[in-house]
């Protein structure tokens, strides 16, 4: 019984973290709360289940490098590189933003971000 206490009590933090706008479920991004990011990334892991079953192992991973190339022509080399760059920084409980912040590393984000 004082495990289950347990549990609620870390699922209560975790929520609270959630509501506070901290994505505390990887794929959760966007949930406002535990409970929310718990079905958006039920849901979103399969999404990508259903499209691998529906293309197969080799025309899903075609399917991304396809979505990669198609991007790296919209904002050319120079900003695909950056944009990897920015990618690369991100750990599990940092975002990449915060931590190029926190190291003094400088990303120009204008070389990626499409304009209008």
């Amino acid at each position: 019984m004082a495990s289950e206490q347990a549990a609620q009590e870390e699922r209560a933090k975790l929520d609270a973290r959630a509501r506070q706008g901290e994505t505390v479920v990887p794929g959760g991004t966007g949930g406002k709360s535990l409970e929310a990011q718990e079905h958006l990334a039920e849901g979103r892991s399969r999404g990508g289940q259903t499209r691998r079953e529906q293309l197969g192992t080799e025309g899903y991973q075609e399917l991304g490098s396809r979505g990669g190339q198609t991007r790296k022509e919209q904002i050319g080399r120079q900003g695909y590189q950056e944009m990897g760059r920015k990618g690369g920084l991100t750990t599990i409980d940092k975002s990449a933003g915060d931590r190029a912040q926190e190291e003094g590393i400088q990303i120009d984000e204008s070389k990626f971000m499409k304009s209008s």
